[in-house]
């Protein structure tokens, strides 16, 4: 994935969704009244091997649902997946925009890993969820809150214009949302709730070891570049005259004091969407000062 990273995420996402919907009809034209009464008809096991589970040993029998699980959404409502992805859009391209597609993919993916462990540790140790039902796993949720909470952390005074509202910190908009995780955990959807305040804590965890100069999303990006590199052919090398590529700041460089006002003023003149791609870099790299 490349600088259309966002985009292509979004797309996964609505194609499984699509499919998973199509699944969904199929099946409930041939289902039996016995096998939609035990929930054993075929969308119900196609999405037992999407979902997450809070047993341990289910987990430890399909470990790919921990991953499989953050590009399922519920079907047939439409709402659960519209939410996630317009959330995602949002905050995910202001990561993408800022520190890259690389590091919003690496953040997607971490933010499903937390929101799944954190949902296991849950109903596994507190006695208040063990003995309550648990259901399935299944929703972008977990990243997305990775994905705001992250924004948020990297930008603290962006601001967001809301419709009948106006300008709102992103800060703001953040803490909304994992208050209103937190008050879901004791509700009907607590499972993903608990999913959500670890994708959260994992966002917040990400940016803040970024700023520090340690970034935990390479061991992802490292195994998702070993993995295409075992079904791409090799390129013969090219020379060009001619660098197309969009221009990026070296990762030794350190903008000084004089650039650094000279893009704050540009922020103050037309926002921070005025700010090129370089100018961005420049300012993430002085904000590890």
């Amino acid at each position: 994935m490349q600088d259309n990273a966002l985009v292509k995420i979004i797309l996964i996402n609505v194609m499984v969704y699509v499919v998973d919907c199509l699944i969904w009809v199929i099946s409930e034209f041939r289902a039996s009244d016995a096998e939609r009464m035990t929930g054993t008809t075929l969308f119900n096991t196609i999405q037992y091997y999407q979902a997450a589970s809070s047993n341990f040993l289910e987990t430890l029998y399909k470990p790919w649902t921990i991953i499989t699980y953050a590009f399922s959404h519920d079907t047939p409502s439409p709402f659960h997946i519209f939410f996630n992805m317009l959330g995602l859009y949002w905050f995910g391209g202001l990561i993408r925009e800022f520190i890259g597609s690389r590091r919003l993919i690496s953040l997607y993916v971490i933010g499903a890993l937390a929101g799944v462990f954190m949902y296991l540790a849950c109903y596994n140790l507190i006695p208040y969820y063990i003995n309550r039902p648990s259901g399935i796993l299944v929703g972008a949720s977990a990243s997305v809150l990775a994905a705001v909470v992250g924004a948020a952390t990297l930008l603290p005074h962006y601001r967001f214009h809301l419709i009948f509202i106006g300008p709102v910190k992103i800060t703001y908009i953040a803490a909304f949302y994992v208050l209103m995780s937190i008050i879901g955990t004791v509700q009907w959807n607590a499972g993903g709730n608990i999913a959500h305040i670890g994708g959260a804590l994992s966002g917040y965890i990400f940016i803040t070891l970024l700023k520090k100069g340690t970034d935990i999303g390479k061991p992802i990006n490292g195994s998702i570049d070993f993995i295409r590199s075992l079904f791409s052919k090799k390129r013969n090398v090219r020379m060009t005259f001619f660098n197309t590529s969009t221009p990026t700041v070296d990762e030794h460089y350190t903008p000084n004091q004089q650039e650094i006002d000279t893009i704050l003023d540009k922020i103050s003149r037309s926002g921070y969407e005025s700010l090129t791609k370089e100018e961005k870099q420049k300012l993430f790299k002085a904000s590890q000062k």
